[in-house]
């Protein structure tokens, strides 16, 4: 499978939305599975599906309806807008999402030690270690349903 990136859309053949029988059919069993936020004050379910020979993290969100709603990946091969993004330092990967017009971005040192770097638009974070990219993590917001809700980022004005 060819890791690109595919902003609010997916990875490759696999878009957000997608069942984990889709996600079976794709990528084969996962390795390891966790059950994430299980609490029952929680909105939603989190289901993660671990597969560490292709360096993917799946996620399935909802409470009536798990669907795929996020992946984060360490390989190397990852590609997003034709480019290998583990062979880019963070100045060049900003220059990359700004030339796409990607420009809210938001910066934060973990409490673990990474910084990660966010581009709301495109609902993606990436995490540096010592100057290095590590981990990219995107996806979409899913409702308890499993429908994908749209992304407002000026929703805090309408209020």
């Amino acid at each position: 499978m060819k890791m690109e990136i595919l902003l609010l859309e997916g990875l490759e053949d696999l878009k957000f939305g997608d069942t984990p029988k889709t996600v079976e059919n794709t990528l084969g069993k996962p390795v390891e599975i966790e059950q994430l936020g299980e609490e029952a004050d929680e909105d939603l379910d989190t289901i993660l599906w671990n597969y560490d020979k292709e360096g993917l993290s799946v996620f399935f969100e909802g409470k009536n309806n798990h669907v795929l709603s996020c992946f984060e990946t360490d390989n190397e091969e990852a590609i997003l807008f034709g480019k290998k993004v583990f062979e880019m330092d963070e100045k060049q990967i900003i220059e990359l999402m700004k030339k796409e017009g990607l420009t809210q971005i938001d910066t934060e040192e973990e409490e673990w030690g990474e910084r990660r770097v966010s581009f709301d638009e495109g609902l993606i974070d990436f995490y540096f270690q010592d100057g290095k990219l590590v981990t990219v993590n995107w996806g979409v917001f899913v409702n308890e349903d499993g429908e994908i809700e749209e992304f407002d980022d000026e929703e805090d004005d309408d209020e």
